[in-house]
């Protein structure tokens, strides 16, 4: 498992390792929790991925370059692009017929409606224009011989206990009374719980050959509203709250951007984290339970899990 060592990697290796006893780590970054599955590698050199690819019978590729402030923008190209590539070739030095790739819904970027695994796509960051392009380079390995197999992950924002992304911080504001609602709150997003991602992966490898690509959401979706007012019911916070103008913070978040780049310092809150964070963000992931897959925990099952341990856990 490439970036095995993240977020994500260290919920899938127990489910793996299940069936797979001999699963193995590649990262740039030590696993803290797993070290001993652990080997140094990075996906930008395929001659460090032999060791860890001989023998395999699969590749799981987490690694990505991902963050809204990663400086310069060419480490998104480096990571996501020229590292698919490192990693196509390396499977076929090996002999791997299987990838399981994750690539991401910001490939779709903004749309009015949500969008299944056709399109449109129209990324509007590095990252999403990044992880597309990677999408090419594996549909170019599998169409090299019909019996190999590659799956597409395109998970939606992913939270869970541990991670330290936007929904962290957005419960955080929440949890610390710092939360001032941006715009009506009426738009729905789509979120995904790493203990459900990570279960769906490990579902993926019993597909047959052939590209499958599949959206990953846990759903229903709920408005923003509906998931401030979630969380502060699990907190036993009243519900109601302030509104800023949406046009307002995004001015704020341009200021902030200004002062990053001077300064060099990194800021919570950034003009795009406020676009995403007021755009409809859904997206359609039928494909992946029809796929027979069942998610274990439900949404609110989910949210309520991050909430106690982040948030309302004993000291």
């Amino acid at each position: 498992m490439l970036g095995g060592s993240g977020f994500i990697g260290t919920r899938l290796i127990p489910l793996l390792s299940r069936e797979y006893p001999d699963v193995r780590i590649g990262d740039l970054v030590s696993s803290r929790v797993f070290p001993q599955l652990w080997t140094h590698c990075d996906v930008r050199q395929e001659e460090s991925l032999s060791p860890l690819l001989a023998g395999a019978g699969a590749i799981i590729n987490l690694a990505a370059e991902h963050r809204d402030d990663v400086r310069p923008l060419s480490r998104y190209f480096d990571t996501n692009v020229l590292g698919s590539k490192c990693v196509c070739s390396a499977a076929e030095t090996a002999s791997i017929g299987k990838i399981v790739f994750t690539s991401s819904v910001a490939v779709y970027g903004f749309q009015p409606a949500p969008v299944d695994e056709n399109g449109p796509f129209h990324p509007f960051n590095e990252y999403g224009k990044t992880k597309l392009e990677a999408e090419g380079a594996y549909r170019e390995w599998a169409a090299k011989d019909s019996s190999r197999t590659l799956i597409i992950v395109r998970p939606t924002v992913v939270f869970g206990e541990g991670n330290r992304g936007n929904v962290y911080n957005l419960l955080r504001q929440i949890a610390r009374k710092h939360f001032l609602m941006v715009g009506s709150g009426d738009n729905f997003k789509s979120m995904a719980y790493v203990g459900n991602i990570a279960a769906f992966l490990a579902h993926t490898l019993s597909l047959p050959s052939g590209v499958h690509i599949f959206n990953y959401v846990d759903l229903p979706d709920m408005s923003t509203r509906n998931l401030v007012d979630h969380v502060k019911h699990r907190l036993g916070y009243p519900p109601r709250s302030l509104h800023l103008p949406s046009g307002l913070a995004m001015a704020g978040g341009h200021v902030l951007d200004l002062l990053a780049r001077m300064t060099g310092r990194t800021f919570p809150i950034s003009a795009v984290r406020i676009r995403k964070f007021c755009q409809r963000t859904q997206f359609v992931a039928d494909k992946a339970f029809q796929s027979g897959f069942v998610p274990p925990y439900t949404l609110a099952e989910a949210l309520n899990r991050t909430i106690d341990v982040e948030f309302t856990a004993a000291p």
